[in-house]
């Protein structure tokens, strides 16, 4: 009788391992992803059958539905807003801008500012101001909250703001900010501050969504100011950190109507993790002694499109002279790497610039796999020496500029909710290009050279951190 049950589960593990199988091979967005989940699942489907079904769903189904057709009352709200932004509608027109746009599913502004921010005493004091003007409300959204001084001051102004009679929401990730202890928690909801994690795995029927995060950061105040970029709440994000050393980041404030595309981000975020419709400013304020154009650019993997990827594409495809990128994660998929190599071939200056410290190992070593044929192409590659690199900065020519969240890896193009700001604007671009022209100087260039001297069991390893990849 045990033989025959034990047979029975054995078998049950297996045909569990076939069904996975079958669902990875019709679903996943990748052919690398897909076929590391049916090699796994066949193979040894103890493991990987339960590892599929926390980590290997492609599609947040649960916020497509929340976001939906059937949900009326955000469609109303939305609908008025939209129209309310019609005289701010963007100067920059074509192709190039409408694909965008149409990837975003918002509309370029006109009349905004945008300020660049560089490293994290800057944008924690232009966020903390921000919090201490607020007379309406204040929504805040991060991946990473930690309970330690700079998180510490974080609560000091939320709890302040919330005390004047400001409301103030704030949203986090849960498994971004799993070491965020609850009596910070019950601290900010005491002061009467609107708490809540994102919750990916809200209900019993999402129980398996634990492997997508929202890894956005959003700062809005009053509908009328807007933050977003590469800093999360943690004192390594301010260079205190003995491992990382100095920090380098990069963030953005805005004023103007796009400043309502990052809250139409938070609100939809919050919707889903409360169920709640909040109440907010949506009448656009235009800032006409800069006139910058901009769209906010959310993605996630509730889209029917492939958002992030498709718009790191679309850029390096748009380049004539100059895509320079930076990401402290860059195991890009197949569309991107090739993207980046016809563009070096056609004459482009393409530079990736990448930390020289590794944060995550495996993604780390994965970039060994592919950087020799990229390099041989005549993609440049630069390696950040001063400290850790984290920024996520795009610049195409003398004349686009993004700034947001999305790293070049499979994680933001697939698994993430992400937010990106994207800005078609030669004066910021200049900004950017100068930025970026000092953290080249302080940056090495890797060589083939370096790349063919690296012994056999180092290329093994790249090679099978990159079969990973697609699943992490």
């Amino acid at each position: 009788m045990t033989s025959w049950l034990l047979g029975m589960g054995i078998m049950l593990v297996y045909l569990l391992g076939i069904f996975s199988a079958l669902l990875a091979l019709m679903s996943s967005r990748t052919s690398q992803g897909a076929i590391a989940w049916i090699i796994s699942l066949l193979t040894i489907p103890y493991v990987a059958v339960p590892a599929y079904w926390f980590f290997g769903r492609p599609r947040f189904y649960g916020y497509v539905s929340a976001r939906g057709e059937r949900d009326t009352i955000l469609r109303r709200v939305l609908a008025r807003y939209r129209k309310h932004s019609t005289p701010y509608l963007g100067s920059t027109h074509g192709p190039a801008i409408n694909v965008v746009e149409q990837l975003a599913m918002m509309p370029l502004t006109c009349g905004n500012r945008a300020e660049l921010l560089i490293d994290g005493e800057a944008t924690f004091a232009s966020l903390f101001s921000g919090i201490d003007n607020a007379q309406d409300y204040v929504l805040l959204q991060f991946f990473i909250v930690r309970d330690d001084a700079l998180g510490l001051k974080l609560k000091h102004y939320l709890q302040k703001a919330a005390e004047r009679g400001v409301r103030v929401y704030f949203l986090y990730d849960e498994v971004g900010s799993h070491k965020l202890n609850e009596r910070y928690l019950r601290d900010l909801s005491a002061a009467g501050v609107e708490v809540s994690s994102f919750r990916s795995s809200r209900g019993f029927k999402h129980r398996f969504q634990l492997n997508f995060r929202n890894h956005r950061k959003i700062a809005v105040m009053d509908g009328r100011q807007g933050w977003l970029g590469g800093f999360n709440v943690g004192v390594e994000y301010l260079g205190q950190h003995r491992r990382h050393g100095a920090w380098r980041d990069t963030h953005l404030k805005l004023e103007g109507p796009s400043v309502l595309g990052l809250q139409e981000a938070f609100w939809e975020d919050w919707h889903w993790a409360r169920g709640e419709v909040i109440s907010l400013a949506w009448q656009p304020k235009s800032i006409c002694a800069e006139n910058q154009d901009v769209v906010i650019v959310p993605s996630g993997p509730a889209d029917p499109q492939e958002t992030a990827s498709l718009l790191v594409q679309h850029a390096i495809h748009s380049a004539r002279t100059r895509f320079w990128v930076t990401s402290p994660y860059f195991v890009p998929d197949q569309g991107v790497q090739d993207a980046l190599r016809l563009a070096a071939m056609r004459g482009v200056d393409v530079r990736v610039m990448m930390p020289e410290r590794p944060d995550h190992l495996l993604i780390f070593l994965s970039a060994f796999a592919f950087l020799p044929d990229m390099i041989r192409a005549g993609v440049k590659i630069y390696r950040y020496l001063p400290g850790f690199m984290h920024q996520k900065v795009m610049l195409v020519d003398n004349e686009i500029a993004t700034i947001g969240t999305i790293n070049l890896d499979n994680r933001s193009f697939r698994l993430n909710f992400e937010i990106t700001a994207f800005i078609p604007d030669s004066n910021f671009a200049a900004e950017v290009h100068s930025m970026l022209e000092e953290d080249f100087a302080q940056c090495r260039q890797v060589k083939i050279e370096e790349m063919n001297a690296r012994p056999l069991w180092k290329r093994l390893i790249s090679r099978a951190a990159y079969l990973l990849a697609p699943i992490l």
